[in-house]
C-alpha cells in the first residue's frame, strides 16, 4: 500500500454504505478524510461511529447536495479555502429515484446526483488535484451500466423515464466521462479510474419514492455483499502502489475489468463531454 498518512481524501456519500467504509479505512491508514454528506445529522452519526473505531483519525465533515450544482460549487469553494491540497477524490455518492423529479436548476435528479454532480465536482477541484499531483480521481460506477444507453438528444429522460434505467444510463455516462478525462489528464500526474463495487447492500434505493422498489431492495438484501467487502476496490484504488500510474481503467474486486462496448466509443465520449459542458455551462477543455 502507498503511505497515505497525511494525504487529503474526499469521499462523497460518506455517511453510509461503501462511502462510510471507505472513509473508515482511509482514516485508519492515516489520511485526512473529508466526509461529504447531504445530511449533517446522519453525517455526524457516521463520523462518531468511525471515530469510535479509529480514535486517532483525522476526519472533517462537510455538507453538499450532489443534486444541486450550486451546492457543489459552494462546497468546492469552501473546501479550497480550508485545504491547500487534494490527493484523492472519490466520487461515490449515488441515488435512484423511481419517479422523475426535476431540481430547482432544471436537472433530472437521478442524472444530477449520479453523473452531472461528479462531473462538476471534478471540474471544480481539478486545479487543486493538478497542483497536488501525483493525485487520484476515483469514480464509482455499476455493472448496471451494461444496460445503459446514451441519447444525446434526451440526456434528462424527458421522453421515457424509468428509475433504474436512468440510473444505468447515468453510470454508463460516468464510465465514458472517466475514459475521456483520463486522456485529457495525460502527463499531469492526475490519474482517473473507476470501479464496479458489485451487488452491495447499501442505501441506494432508499430515495426511490416507490414502495415496490423499497420492498424489492429489502428482498434482495440477503443476496448482497456487505458494504465493507464492497468498499475494498475503492480503498485499493485510493491507496495501492500497484496502480499509482494506471489511468483510464475500470476495476472490480481489485482486478482490471472491461466495460460495455459502447463505453469505449471515443466519438460518443467526446460528444457526451461537450453536451455535459453545455448543460452545466462550463468550458472544461
Amino acid at each position: 500500500m502507498v503511505d497515505i498518512k497525511g494525504k487529503v481524501c474526499i469521499v462523497t456519500g460518506a455517511n453510509s454504505g461503501i462511502g462510510k467504509e471507505t472513509a473508515l479505512a482511509l482514516a485508519g491508514m492515516g489520511a485526512t478524510v473529508i466526509m461529504v454528506v447531504r445530511s449533517i445529522e446522519r453525517g455526524e452519526k457516521a463520523k462518531k461511529e468511525i471515530l469510535s473505531q479509529t480514535t486517532t483519525a483525522s476526519i472533517d465533515l462537510m455538507t453538499c447536495d450532489m443534486s444541486s450544482m450550486e451546492s457543489i460549487r459552494n462546497f468546492a469553494a469552501e473546501f479550497k479555502q480550508k485545504y491547500t491540497r487534494l490527493d484523492v477524490l472519490i466520487n461515490n455518492a449515488g441515488a435512484v429515484f423511481n419517479k422523475r423529479e426535476v431540481t430547482a436548476e432544471g436537472f433530472e435528479r437521478t442524472l444530477a446526483v449520479n453523473y452531472l454532480g461528479p462531473f462538476l465536482l471534478t471540474n471544480e477541484l481539478l486545479p487543486l488535484l493538478k497542483a497536488s499531483a501525483p493525485s487520484r480521481i476515483i469514480n464509482v460506477s455499476s455493472g448496471l451500466h451494461k444496460s445503459g444507453k446514451i441519447d444525446l438528444n434526451d440526456l434528462q429522460s424527458a421522453r421515457n423515464y424509468k428509475g433504474m434505467g436512468v440510473y444505468s444510463n447515468a453510470k454508463l455516462m460516468v464510465i465514458m466521462f472517466t475514459y475521456e478525462l483520463a486522456r485529457r489528464l495525460e502527463g499531469t500526474g492526475v490519474t482517473v479510474n473507476l470501479l464496479e463495487p458489485g451487488f452491495v447492500a447499501t442505501n441506494l434505493g432508499k430515495n426511490s419514492g416507490s414502495l415496490r422498489s423499497n420492498i424489492m431492495f429489502k428482498l434482495v438484501r440477503p443476496m448482497q455483499t456487505n458494504a465493507k467487502k464492497g468498499a475494498e476496490t475503492s480503498i485499493y484504488l485510493a491507496s495501492s502502489e500497484e496502480i499509482k500510474d494506471t489511468t483510464g481503467k475500470c476495476f472490480a474486486k481489485k482486478q482490471e475489468t472491461t466495460t460495455a462496448p459502447t463505453s469505449y466509443d471515443k466519438q460518443l465520449q467526446k460528444a457526451l463531454w461537450d453536451k455535459t459542458n453545455e448543460l452545466l455551462d462550463l468550458t472544461l477543455n
